[in-house]
């Protein structure tokens, strides 16, 4: 596969398949990805580190086929002794990208563990690991789902960061207001560091809907009517959304995002497009 050069950098977000087959697809999806010359592929990690091992082999697959990885680490539920175990796991197999999250608990469990916050486990690695790590955070535009105020929620944003984090991803977003609004309020409080826009393309509109109905992200009006109202015309969803998906990157590249992070759910597709057209802007 040709090489697609993109404007700024890019990377891609993938969770722990659970099959063989699945195992087999990402691979291809990683090979052709590879072709935007990612700065990274990240790994996500379930509740309470329900796909810790998962998390593992995956990481350490993309690593071996060359690409660097970053592996999602939350510390909800979890005790310092066994960060100190993930960590000393991802050390031996040539990790050293760390994505740092709270997290969830699963479901049923009542102990939320030695971490609070993820500021707590970005201090706790800073202070038990020095340099080590890169570690990226997570970062809201438009406020934690489980935030009532954006001010708190800025706050504990400028904390993860001074707490030593290199770097945050956002929540997924389609209002390029709200990412520029945001990281404006993040460099008032002093936060330097980038804070890289995270972008979900359509994959499916129903889902991805649901999503941001979960987590209090707007999805605009327009765009939802014209969605719904394409009802079952798929090459139609594919073709909008790929259109809005685009011209939202090409918003965030102008307004000086310093690169942009794909959620893939595992496919290829609409993210090398996407690339693809943004390749065109260089």
């Amino acid at each position: 596969m040709d090489e697609i050069r993109t404007p700024i950098p890019v990377s891609f977000e993938f969770f722990p398949p659970n099959t063989p087959v699945g195992s087999e697809k990402l691979r291809g999806v990683v090979a052709e990805l590879g072709a935007t010359n990612p700065e990274f592929f990240s790994v996500t990690y379930g509740a309470g580190g329900s796909t810790r091992e998962k998390t593992l082999a995956t990481v350490s697959e993309i690593a071996a086929m060359g690409h660097e990885a970053a592996a999602h680490l939350s510390c909800i539920g979890a005790t310092r002794e066994s960060i100190r175990e993930i960590l000393a796991t991802y050390r031996e197999r040539g990790i050293r990208r760390l994505v740092a999250l709270r997290g969830d608990l699963p479901s049923g469990t009542a102990t939320a563990g030695e971490f609070r916050y993820a500021a707590d486990l970005v201090r706790f690695i800073r202070d038990t690991e020095a340099n080590h790590w890169h570690i990226e955070v997570a970062a809201y535009p438009e406020v934690h789902p489980q935030q009532r105020y954006a001010k708190r929620d800025l706050q504990h944003f400028a904390e993860k960061m001074g707490a030593g984090a290199n770097a945050a991803i956002t929540q997924f977003f389609f209002n390029a207001d709200a990412y520029f609004h945001f990281v404006s309020e993040a460099r008032a409080l002093g936060v330097s560091a980038p804070i890289v826009p995270g972008i979900m393309p359509f994959h499916n509109y129903a889902r991805i809907a649901q999503f941001a109905q979960r987590d209090g992200i707007e999805i605009p009006r327009w765009v939802a009517m014209k969605m719904e109202g394409f009802m079952d015309d798929a090459a139609s969803i594919r073709a909008f959304g790929l259109d809005v998906v685009t011209q939202l990157c090409e918003r965030l590249i102008a307004g000086g995002a310093p690169s942009i992070h794909f959620y893939t759910l595992n496919q290829s597709a609409l993210a090398l497009e996407i690339c693809r057209r943004l390749a065109r802007l260089v």
